[in-house]
């Protein structure tokens, strides 16, 4: 599979949960104290994300 989240300990010691493609970091989530918290933000990503609005502030 191409697409993936991960888990990961930041330099703070804070778990935080990567959205990676292709083996490149596409985004990724604030540190949390505890992996239940980074799980929960991947489960809402997860739930949310499909039906998100896509928001083009830019002014050309």
């Amino acid at each position: 599979m191409a697409h993936r989240f991960e888990i990961r300990k930041n330099k703070a010691g804070e778990f935080v949960a990567y959205f990676v493609y292709n083996k490149e970091t596409i985004f990724w989530t604030e540190g949390y104290s505890s992996k239940a918290s980074a799980r929960n933000a991947i489960e809402s990503v997860l739930k949310n994300g499909p039906g998100a609005e896509v928001v083009d502030t830019t002014v050309e």
